[in-house]
């Protein structure tokens, strides 16, 4: 790039690249490091738009992590992506969400006691995919036994861009409603700016709410699938609902479905993202075919859903619906009882027609849509967060490394030694190349 060029318009032209040529920028020069590294810039760029697809390939103990782009080229451009240590080492690892170009994922470790007991240690690990960055992040008080339950959400906060957890404990079973009269640690946030988790005190959901652990991020807000048991004559009536949260204001509230779909079996209802709108899939059959019906949340306090179009694929093979294109084109997932494998593929509501995407798996998957984002490219690389201390552990990895084992030492809360095959030595060694 010219010299020539005043700072400000070389800066409007790097927003408009590639991550890929903005992390070889940081090497070229001191001034164009510092700029791409400063907050403003990090939050003024907006990537391509991809779509993150999981999935579990024959043959393979571990899933698929391959990211498509979501233009004119679909699907063309797949990526594998190369999975961080930190993921692959949780315990029971799920995805929770999808903001701002980050991945949630959840799970935990174990790590053995001074008395040689091994001790659960519930985690939640940030992952920028496109600049290949993790954070790990102890999640206090996650285990609750048989009285409650509990759920994670994620989301980036829209006037900050900092990175949000929020975790949320419910009354697992109707019997315990009347006896509870208050939740331990209801509802408490992380903030990656601070570290720290705090609980919340004001406008907290109802006890009688019990929370689904899936969760749909739209502009700002989250929302969970909940079922609302009202203490009814000969019982519990049951109805269902949603919750969403605010992450900028950090308030919940409650969000009224049709009729016909809170009264339906919770098992028939799913959430997803269409463009920027919440959509209600309502799963039913018509003529031995499965169909979908797609409901779209307006805007405006009111919360009213209208049902644009109906899924009908057309066959008579178990069909899932995972997502949806930034077109507006659903995802779809065929199994087919004959043939053990998953199918994906992209459904034309006007032609009915499936084009499957040539990714077959043994197990459900999951899609996300991301846009690419410098998101955590100012944090320190792998840097544990819990609820009193942030723990730096770089310099010990460091000297760790060797090309025939690798111990990976994580300090207090997860005290432990884990060896690792030789084929995480390459990603620790980028980790800190690239600190």
């Amino acid at each position: 790039m010219s010299d020539n060029l005043p700072l400000e318009m070389q800066l409007e032209i790097m927003k408009k690249l590639p991550i890929k040529s903005l992390i070889q920028f940081r090497s070229v020069s001191k001034t164009w490091k510092h700029q791409i590294d400063s907050s403003d810039f990090i939050s003024h760029y907006n990537g391509n738009n991809n779509l993150l697809i999981t999935y579990d390939p024959p043959g393979y103990l571990n899933p698929y992590y391959v990211s498509i782009a979501d233009d004119h080229t679909f699907p063309q451009h797949k990526v594998s992506l190369n999975v961080p240590l930190l993921v692959n080492l949780l315990e029971c690892c799920c995805i929770i969400g999808s903001s701002h170009g980050l991945l949630c994922l959840g799970g935990f470790y174990y790590h053995i006691t001074s008395d040689c007991y091994p001790s659960r240690v519930d985690m939640v690990v940030l992952w920028n995919m496109s600049i290949r960055k993790t954070i790990p992040i102890v999640v206090p008080n996650k285990e609750v036994g048989m009285t409650y339950g509990s759920v994670v959400g994620f989301g980036v906060c829209r006037a900050t861009t900092d990175p949000k957890i929020v975790k949320i404990r419910y009354i697992a079973n109707e019997s315990d409603l009347d006896s509870i009269t208050s939740i331990p640690w209801q509802v408490e946030v992380f903030t990656l700016s601070t570290g720290a988790w705090r609980s919340l005190c004001n406008n907290l959901p109802r006890k009688s709410i019990k929370f689904d652990g899936l969760q749909v991020v739209v502009d700002g807000f989250l929302y969970w699938r909940g079922t609302d048991r009202i203490n009814a004559i000969g019982g519990y009536t049951f109805y269902n609902m949603i919750m969403s949260f605010d992450v900028t204001t950090e308030e919940f509230r409650e969000v009224n479905l049709p009729r016909s779909l809170a009264r339906e079996s919770v098992e028939n209802l799913s959430m997803s993202k269409l463009r920027e709108s919440l959509v209600v899939l309502h799963h039913g059959v018509q003529s031995d075919n499965p169909i979908f019906d797609v409901w779209m949340m307006e805007d405006g306090v009111s919360k009213l859903f209208t049902k644009l179009f109906t899924i009908n694929v057309n066959i008579p093979d178990e069909v899932y619906v995972r997502g949806f294109r930034k077109g507006g084109e659903p995802i779809i997932e065929v199994f087919k009882d004959d043939i053990p494998i998953y199918n994906l593929g992209v459904y034309d509501p006007y032609s009915k027609h499936v084009d499957f995407l040539e990714i077959n798996g043994m197990c459900a998957y999951s899609v996300f849509p991301y846009m690419e984002t410098l998101l955590m490219l100012d944090q320190p690389n792998l840097e544990v967060y819990n609820e009193t201390e942030t723990i730096r552990i770089l310099d010990d990895l460091a000297s760790e490394v060797d090309r025939l084992q690798l111990v990976f030492a994580l300090a207090s809360p997860i005290l432990r030694q884990l060896k690792i095959s030789m084929n995480w030595v390459d990603e620790v060694a980028y980790l800190i190349c690239n600190d």
